[in-house]
């Protein structure tokens, strides 16, 4: 403790003994207090009050410089432990969340074509079929036999046009009777081909490989056009379907990667998005995006809920620091402490930061801090701007 503490202190004590003196001492002292109690004496115990309130705010001032003067003096000070990093550069992938849903296109009920008997039905529930394999049989009421019959009234026609065309080249004839085989010809075959489309409505085949989901309708049923009849699914390609709010609409596009999180299944895949929608919704303003996803082993089906996250933005030299180390001040800006060497003396000192996005509990800073900067960590809640702190 050096000399000029040594005078303060003795300057104190002067200054105590004499503010506590003997009964001539303006003090009042708390035996003189007593009997004035005892006696009650209004008028002397209102003169003690203002003679202890006098001395009271006196030595008050006097101890508020004191302690001023000793701050000033006083150079052993305790220092607070905090625990300080140095900031480096890093990579920062930020992700957007967002609920999607399990589809897949080829996921359709099979309708019935044609009017009449279900005949019969080749396929059962679970099965597995291929494209173009035929899965059913209405009957056909007849058609079969008068598509036979115009057929051989085609051919008859054909035959007739054919002789009558080289009869034609050989300038046998008149031209009318080549025109009308022509068109006979022609107009008999027509109605072939269109009997022959109508037949082949009874007949119901798959329209993509896959598996018999549902058989809808029995066998022996009478349907007419547009009757239910097979549930058909297609579990290879499988994908999810995510609405994202359209202030996403620059940083999610196609290819963008993503992850995409099964919660029934606990799997997560990583893909990219395969398909972005070019209208946005006006009820809740937001765009459609697809994210192809495998299905190995057939677990995955439609309509599972999934969690989708969107890699919306990249810095490969971010600088990041734990969100529990940022604090706000009054006018809303951001601030965190660094460790600062002053004076041969280390300190807290505030640093007004600006923040971006945030991922895992750490946070981009994009003003404020630079690398090598040493943030406090622990104790960052704690300490104050200019307090001596002891880095542990």
């Amino acid at each position: 403790m050096n000399t000029k503490l040594n005078i303060l202190l003795i300057t104190i004590a002067a200054l105590i003994s004499s503010c506590g003196g003997g009964e001539n001492s303006q003090a009042i002292n708390a035996n003189k207090i007593e009997k004035l109690i005892e006696k009650k004496d209004l008028g002397a115990l209102k003169s003690a009050k203002e003679k202890v309130t006098a001395n009271y705010s006196d030595l008050r001032n006097q101890l508020d410089r004191i302690n001023a003067a000793l701050s000033k003096l006083d150079t052993i000070t305790k220092a607070y432990d905090v625990t300080a990093v140095k900031i480096k550069e890093s990579y920062f992938k930020h992700f957007v969340e967002f609920q999607g849903n399990v589809k897949t296109k080829q996921n359709v009920v099979i309708l019935s074509e044609y009017g009449g008997t279900l005949s019969k039905i080749f396929v059962k529930e679970g099965q597995q079929v291929s494209k173009g394999q035929i899965l059913a049989k209405v009957d056909d009421g007849g058609l079969s036999q008068q598509v036979a019959q115009l057929q051989a009234q085609a051919d008859l026609a054909k035959t007739t046009f054919e002789r009558q065309k080289k009869l034609w080249e050989q300038k046998i004839g008149s031209e009318i009777q080549y025109l009308q085989a022509e068109t006979s010809a022609k107009s008999t075959q027509n109605s072939v081909d269109q009997l022959k489309s109508q037949l082949a409505k009874t007949t119901v085949r798959a329209p993509f490989s896959g598996t018999i989901d549902a058989v809808i309708t029995d066998q022996g049923s009478v349907v007419a056009g547009g009757t239910p009849l097979f549930r058909i699914v297609n579990l290879n390609s499988m994908y999810v379907e995510a609405e994202v709010p359209e202030k996403y609409i620059t940083s999610v596009k196609k290819g963008t990667f993503s992850q995409v999180y099964l919660p029934m299944l606990g799997e997560t895949f990583e893909s990219k998005i395969r398909q972005v929608s070019n209208f946005i919704n006006p009820n809740n303003r937001s765009f459609t995006i697809e994210i192809a996803v495998p299905n190995k082993n057939g677990m995955i089906k439609p309509n599972l809920t999934s969690k989708v996250s969107i890699n919306d933005y990249n810095n490969e030299k971010a600088i990041l620091v734990p969100q529990s180390v940022i604090s706000e001040n009054a006018s809303g800006d951001h601030y965190v402490y660094v460790a600062t060497k002053e004076d041969g003396k280390t300190k807290a000192r505030r640093v007004i930061v600006k923040t971006a996005k945030s991922q895992d509990g750490f946070i981009e800073i994009t003003n404020g801090l630079t690398t090598n900067d040493n943030l406090i960590i622990e104790g960052a809640r704690s300490v104050k701007d200019g307090q001596i702190i002891n880095i542990k």
